[in-house]
């Protein structure tokens, strides 16, 4: 036979409450459909477990042996809700992040801090993920939400994950700070890839997106670079631009303005990244990841208005008569 845990409750709580009704009215059931299911459990158990009478109901010896492991079943039955209550307390206030270095830099702080301001008991671990691991990260339960970037062409996540879009990061060139091409004219602020075309350049390692892009972006300037240095680092990047052996394109938010470098602006069409934030579709045992979202979208409007402050700002001087 197999046990009913259910019958085993049912029987506890008619002993607790002496009547089929009372026992009832705490399982939120009808009295019929209480007496339905003992009429059931002594046809399951094949011997009478309950005397009705004018006063109630009582036990039989049977009903009371299995009464007292339904009492075992109650308080298990507590214990687990009571867990699984606080087991989702703490995942409600749980937040696990992965980001790469310059949106950990530039673009999680802000969202955190205000994110600290609204649930200060708020559990929040942070790990640095390369942009291709956070849907797997996000998908073996080890991580709640990745920031992630897609160079170029938009995320397309497994069903199972969502991508919300954050920012989007443009790529500037990045030349040593003596180059004849460091400083332009109000009225030509931007360069064009094809001015680069004849110099050395440092370049993130093959085989990464960036990578691709930039020989991509290049090949729509026609020319193919001449690749002297690769790291998979922006930091590096810019410091051997630093020693004035090479130009490189490196992200707006990772610019490190590196000893020895200057930017410029890329003239439109500008290759781009795109950041996300990553999560599960059912985020719904992770809120915090929803509200730390809307603060990242936040931080990211302020990032995108100051980039475009100084050009909007050059644009009014090289418009002016008298270009100031």
């Amino acid at each position: 036979m197999v046990v009913d845990p259910g019958q085993l409750r049912l029987l506890a709580l008619i002993e607790r409450h002496g009547s089929l009704t009372a026992a009832a009215h705490a399982l939120q059931l009808t009295p019929a459909a209480v007496t339905q299911q003992v009429v059931k459990a002594e046809r399951d158990w094949q011997v009478p477990l309950v005397i009705r009478g004018p006063r109630g109901a009582t036990l039989t010896a049977a009903g009371a042996l299995l009464a007292s492991h339904g009492r075992t079943v109650e308080e298990t039955s507590d214990k687990a809700e009571a867990q699984l209550a606080a087991l989702l307390g703490h995942l409600s206030l749980r937040l696990r992040i992965g980001t790469f270095q310059a949106a950990a830099l530039h673009l999680l702080p802000p969202a955190l801090t205000a994110l600290r301001h609204r649930h200060p008991d708020a559990d929040v671990s942070v790990v640095d993920v390369v942009s291709g691991r956070g849907a797997d990260e996000i998908s073996a339960g080890r991580l709640d939400l990745a920031i992630v970037a897609s160079w170029g062409t938009p995320l397309a996540p497994p069903p199972h994950l969502r991508a919300h879009p954050l920012l989007l990061d443009p790529m500037v060139v990045v030349l040593p700070d003596d180059h004849p091409l460091a400083t332009g004219q109000p009225a030509d602020t931007e360069l064009r890839l094809k001015q680069l075309r004849d110099e050395s350049w440092v370049s993130i390692l093959a085989g990464h997106a960036a990578r691709e892009q930039f020989h991509d972006a290049a090949r729509e300037a026609d020319f193919t670079p001449t690749v002297r240095f690769e790291t998979e680092s922006y930091d590096v990047v810019q410091a051997l631009v630093g020693t004035g052996s090479a130009v490189a394109l490196v992200s707006r938010l990772a610019l490190t303005h590196a000893p020895g470098t200057t930017h410029r602006e890329l003239a439109h069409p500008r290759p781009y990244r795109q950041l996300y934030a990553l999560t599960r579709t059912d985020a719904s045992l992770t809120p915090l990841a929803d509200m730390l979202i809307d603060l990242l979208r936040d931080v990211a409007r302020d990032i995108t208005a100051t980039w475009e402050a100084p050009l909007q700002e050059e644009q009014r001087s090289s418009d002016s008569p008298h270009g100031a």
